[in-house]
């Protein structure tokens, strides 16, 4: 069974909206066995939008349609899709009663421009969005199955999740697909796949080994298609074999964290954290307190950006930040360590490195960062040389700063 992605807005295509929509998506369908043959994104523009389901027709079983939904001019999925299926908009009451519900949450009146939001493609199964005003529509032509979804993620995802599913589980029979995924860190891509060409050439034919690197870490997910018994049978002895060649660089499986990770390693230990940051401007304090919870074990952070907030926060040395500069090993041990006095938590992370991209010297380009951790039984400190990209930069100091700590709280256990 093949799936295609059609995404329309003009927003879209001139890069002001990224479309996460399709990449959600064709992980969903993935999960269930589908293949995602094409994803297409077209403008707010009739004759594209037709051009692109006649073609998606001839290619897929099944097409998802994401946008083009809301009340204002510009939206015209609804109209288009009348003009495709050779249909004519009808008033739905029940879209019409989950109009009135959204609004009255809000204690609005129905204007003439959103009641047409209840209106839907005659010969559609109108999917009703309860968390916006844009209802789906589920069709089947020909033995082809389209349904149109508002643009809006949240929106779309509860849809997909709730309706759209279910709906595609009655409607095909799909095979059983099982995936399996180890997070490693500190190795590269490459050098990961040397590691791993025996456990590639001794997998059953069933079964696909896939390198998904991001920002210091890289997923390998395995994923096999077939018989489920059998499939979830040889799983196991497979991924068994891949932990054993990628033990010392893994953190951790399938949907887990380093924030996560560290999270539940430090409430385990009954011990807290702090930061201390410079390069990364609070992206390590960021993550941990993305997780619910943190406040269990994060105690709080220091910015320090300038000399002089180093100096008066966390007692640096004025005249060590001028002699080594605050990229130095000896500032990021006397930052974590300081934190430790300061916050009284009982482990620290401190960073402190030139993210760019300007800034760098012949000595310290940009991309040099020292990352230190501290605890009652001292203070470590360790360097790293990223590359030139500002945004890959923070977000990759902040992930070894992390697996730092990780290492040190299994270390002390």
């Amino acid at each position: 069974m093949k799936a295609e992605i059609i995404t329309i807005g003009d927003e879209l295509l001139i890069g002001q909206v990224v479309d996460t929509n399709s990449a959600w998506m064709g992980q969903q369908l993935n999960e269930h066995g589908i293949k995602v043959h094409q994803i297409t994104s077209v403008s707010d523009e009739e004759t594209h939008i037709l051009d692109a389901l006649t073609e998606a027709a001839m290619r897929a079983d099944l097409i998802l349609i994401t946008g083009g939904l809301g009340p204002t001019k510009d939206d015209i999925t609804k109209i288009t899709l009348c003009k495709y299926f050779n249909t004519q908009l009808v008033f739905n009451e029940e879209a019409f009663e989950n109009l009135k519900t959204i609004f009255s949450r809000f204690g609005r009146e129905i204007t003439p421009r959103n009641r047409t939001q209840a209106e839907v493609p005659e010969n559609c199964t109108p999917l009703i969005n309860k968390r916006g005003t844009a209802s789906g529509m589920w069709f089947e032509n020909n033995g082809k199955v389209y349904v149109s979804m508002p643009g809006v993620p949240h929106e779309m995802k509860a849809m997909m999740t709730n309706d759209v599913l279910p709906k595609i589980k009655e409607r095909f029979v799909t095979p059983f697909i099982l995936h399996k995924t180890v997070l490693t860190q500190g190795i590269g891509e490459s050098f990961l796949a040397d590691k791993l060409v025996q456990f590639e050439e001794e997998l059953p034919p069933a079964f696909k080994l896939a390198y998904l690197p991001a920002s210091s870490i890289v997923r390998l997910r395995l994923t096999a298609m077939g018989d489920e018994i059998t499939i979830r049978k040889t799983m196991d002895v497979q991924f068994e074999k891949l932990l054993a060649v990628v033990h010392p660089y893994m953190f951790g499986v399938d949907e887990d964290s380093l924030e996560v990770i560290i999270g539940n390693l430090l409430k385990t230990k009954n011990k807290t954290v702090c930061t201390a940051e410079s390069c990364t401007g609070g992206y390590v304090s960021h993550l941990i307190t993305k997780v619910a919870g943190s406040s269990e074990y994060f105690v709080g952070s220091t910015i320090t950006y300038s000399y002089p907030s180093k100096t008066k926060l966390l007692n640096v040395p004025a005249d060590l930040l001028e002699k080594r500069g605050a990229v130095s090993e000896e500032v990021a041990k006397i930052m974590a360590a300081e934190a430790l006095n300061l916050l009284g938590a009982d482990y620290s992370i401190s960073t402190t490195g030139i993210a760019g991209p300007g800034g760098g010297t012949t000595d310290k380009p940009v991309g040099t960062v020292w990352i230190g951790i501290g605890s009652k039984s001292g203070v470590t400190a360790k360097k790293f040389q990223l590359g030139g990209d500002r945004s890959r930069n923070i977000e990759m100091t902040a992930i070894y700063a992390l697996n730092m700590l990780r290492k040190v709280l299994i270390e002390e256990n």
